[in-house]
């Protein structure tokens, strides 16, 4: 061959390799390409070969029949396709917007935080004290320690706390008195460690304002012959710590209610780990937890607490409570118990309460019932303002009539009728024996009134007309 062929076939293959390495150190210094506007949000990559949809879950080969889940060419799913590479900065930016924004606490070592949860105690135990603040709503707590485990409550002693931080005094003259009325264990810290529900008391140890607790034990105390239960059903919301439903789209609405009640699957449950935990964290703890479901909107879920007899009702709630507030820290999320946390065509948040006395248990107690409503009825109003910690405002954006509620302004009342202000259970209405349910208390509410607004119109209203008479 010419030597001067050879000459140009050498150039031109050193040339060919200058080219190749050029274009290479081009593609790894280029920054990544701007997404194109629109829904369809087009990566530069080559979408597969295979003809793949949501529905079809099933394919895993190309058209060539070559595995892509062994080739690695199944990387992520996005709007409907598959894409065949990493995704890039913007993809990632945006798929991290579409999570619920989770609290920074959240994203801690919990590993870390183990290491010294395991640690000996040395024989001293830590015992939490909870109670609820000048709104009515939030619950507060702080720790302090006893040189040994406490047997009863009364072992647990007062202890007092600024009220001018928790909207319950003014700062000249700030100290608060907490009274332990209640112990449970504590599923957080484990034993022998303790919660315990305090009631709040005034520099001068009356009642501080939101301390409904002392009135609801008196009328508890009086109607203790009567063995009046309750059971309460403490429906809230689950958000993100930026107030969005958890799990719902970021810029949207999830599909309409239908699936969601007692739905299963990762589209219709949205935070089923947090309703387990708290759960198995009720029941370490002692409280009367006696079930839960997803409720009809995506996000929102209810727990029942009961039965529970007299004063004991609002206290096994109230930690209840706490707990589930506890729980939702630690997995970075708000849980909310507003009456109407989405305005729409969603359903509002309720704590519906059921009722049963000794007389309504036993045969024939249907009369005592329908009795109970009737006096029920002359109260409505007076009911509604107590149902809610804003004396009526806020259940007037849930008792509209429509998504399962009565109107606000008409007291009715019916047989399975879930738009009724009280529900008689089917079973109760065969049986003519057992309880009622009063659909009107908020998911807000506080137990102590509720609950004692109830006992004095059914049970001690009676007795003092019989004493007029």
């Amino acid at each position: 061959m010419d030597p001067a062929v050879l000459i140009f076939l050498l150039y031109v293959m050193i040339a060919h390799e200058l080219l190749c390495g050029w274009m290479q150190h081009r593609r790894r210094s280029a920054k990544p390409r701007k997404p194109a506007a629109g829904p369809a949000l087009r990566s530069s990559a080559r979408v597969c070969q295979g003809a793949w949809r949501a529905s079809s879950q099933s394919v895993k080969t190309d058209r060539g029949g070559r595995d892509l889940r062994k080739y690695g060419r199944i990387a992520h799913y996005r709007l409907g396709c598959f894409i065949d590479t990493e995704p890039t900065t913007a993809e990632t930016t945006s798929n991290t917007a579409n999570m619920a924004a989770v609290s920074s606490s959240s994203r801690l070592s919990k590993a870390v935080r183990q290491q010294y949860m395991s640690l000996p105690q040395g024989g001293k135990c830590q015992v939490t004290y909870i109670w609820i603040d000048g709104t009515g709503e939030g619950l507060r707590n702080k720790t302090r320690t006893l040189d040994s485990e406490p047997r009863s409550i009364e072992d647990i002693p007062e202890w007092n706390f600024d009220g001018s931080s928790t909207y319950q005094a003014e700062g000249s003259n700030s100290d608060m008195y907490l009274v332990p009325v209640r112990m449970f264990r504590d599923p957080f810290t484990l034993d022998p460690n303790k919660l315990v529900l305090c009631e709040v008391l005034k520099y001068n140890r009356l009642p501080a304002e939101t301390n409904h607790r002392r009135s609801c034990s008196k009328i508890m105390e009086q109607v203790k012959e009567h063995s009046i239960w309750f059971g309460m059903e403490q429906e809230y919301t689950l958000l993100g710590t930026d107030g969005h439903p958890f799990g719902w789209p970021t810029n949207g609405y999830p599909a309409p209610q239908g699936p969601y009640y007692c739905g299963v699957g990762a589209n219709n449950a949205y935070g089923r780990d947090i309703v387990e935990s708290h759960y198995k964290a009720c029941f370490y703890a002692g409280v009367k937890i006696y079930g839960t479901n997803a409720e009809v909107m995506p996000s929102q879920w209810e727990f029942q607490v009961g039965p529970c007899e007299g004063i004991e009702m609002g206290d096994h709630l109230w930690v209840a409570r706490f707990l589930l507030h506890r729980v939702c820290e630690d997995f970075g999320v708000v849980a909310t118990l507003d009456p109407k946390p989405i305005m729409g065509n969603w359903n509002g948040a309720g704590c519906h309460t059921n009722i049963s006395t000794k007389q309504m248990r036993e045969n024939g107690g249907m009369q005592h019932i329908e009795q109970a409503i009737e006096k029920l009825a002359k109260k409505h109003d007076e009911h509604i303002r107590l149902y809610d910690p804003h004396e009526g405002k806020d259940n007037m954006r849930r008792l509209t009539g429509l998504h399962e509620t009565s109107s606000i302004s008409d007291f009715s009342a019916g047989v399975a009728n879930r738009g009724a202000s009280i529900r008689i259970p089917r079973q109760v209405g065969h049986e003519k024996r057992g309880y009622f349910e009063d659909r009107r208390p908020s998911a807000n509410c506080d137990p102590y009134s509720v609950t004692m607004a109830i006992a004095r119109t059914c049970l001690l209203n009676t007795e003092e007309e019989k004493e007029s008479k």
